[in-house]
């Protein structure tokens, strides 16, 4: 099968394009920089371009003979020329019309646990939206097939190269294991990107896939805390965690939300207030036994 992946040089991204390859798939991958792209040079079967994947004409020409697209793509946070209706839901539109052009028989698109129209956050609103902008009917009387849409919904993702465990070690490094944490008893079902990228694979070698939504999530339910505190254990770090009142979470969202590389913003606070943990056990819908924290983190941290 041949696949583009949007995303592919990602920490997502780079774990499904070597399952893809693996598998016996050519994957064609965009990237920004191929820089950005340095570990999937070697791959004999990936074909990777510089390209801006929000320009319609070149989504039509990268989607030219594939049978699939994954769209991987998305932003935690706004940054100058990438909104999230940009990132999320007109690339949504985007890439649903330039698959009907392309004759692209299916999309597997990366959504978020907790995307819903009416959620706290513009974050998990957008997802919502970019989700029903791929389910929404064409424009004009459809010619061909239209595109069978999968979506999937994760909790948090760890593993190797994330923003989650990674991102809290280093903290613990700086403060000396002192960390003033936002909505601390938030709970998710933390995910490896292991598991993520497998249930993308399967999904796409199942016909009956297609219209579905899975939710993936990890075997154990956790608060942010709790995440934070295995998090230094593996690292053998200190940790002492200082709970923070709303009120001053949100102060510290509007504070460090105007700092360079928005390290922790209002929306995110927002997006906490909705715990991450699944409804439908999309892993075992899909035959997979998910991984545990403690199985992967010892690996890398």
């Amino acid at each position: 099968m041949n696949v583009c992946v949007l995303g592919g040089s990602g920490f997502v991204g780079t774990e499904l394009v070597i399952r893809l390859v693996r598998a016996g798939h050519w994957v064609r991958v965009p990237t920004r920089s191929l820089a950005r792209a340095e570990q999937l040079r070697v791959l004999d079967t990936v074909e990777l371009s510089v390209a801006n994947v929000h320009e319609p004409r070149v989504l039509s020409q990268l989607f030219a003979g594939c049978d699939a697209v994954v769209n991987l793509i998305g932003i935690l946070n706004p940054r100058r020329g990438a909104s999230f209706d940009m990132v999320h839901t007109e690339l949504a539109a985007k890439v649903m019309a330039a698959a009907r052009t392309a004759a692209v028989r299916r999309v597997l698109h990366m959504s978020a646990l907790g995307a819903d129209g009416q959620a706290p956050s513009r974050y998990l609103r957008s997802k919502a939206a970019a989700e029903a902008r791929l389910r929404a009917p064409p424009h004009s009387e459809a010619t061909r097939a239209e595109p069978g849409v999968t979506s999937f919904r994760p909790s948090v993702i760890f593993g190797p190269r994330d923003t989650l465990t990674n991102r809290f070690a280093e903290l613990l490094r700086l403060t000396a294991g002192v960390v003033p944490l936002a909505r601390a008893r938030a709970r998710f079902a933390p995910v490896c990107v292991y598991d993520v990228a497998e249930a993308f694979l399967r999904a796409l070698g199942m016909h009956a896939s297609a219209g579905e939504i899975y939710e993936l999530c990890g075997p154990e339910v956790m608060t942010l805390e709790e995440i934070v505190r295995l998090t230094a254990r593996v690292a053998r770090l200190p940790c002492r965690i200082v709970p923070l009142p709303d009120a001053i979470a949100r102060l510290q969202g509007l504070v460090m939300g105007v700092l360079p590389g928005k390290p922790f913003t209002l929306d995110n606070f927002r997006s906490l207030t909705v715990d991450a943990v699944c409804r439908d056990d999309g892993c075992r819908r899909l035959g997979i036994i998910p991984q545990p924290m403690l199985a992967v983190l010892p690996a890398y941290l």
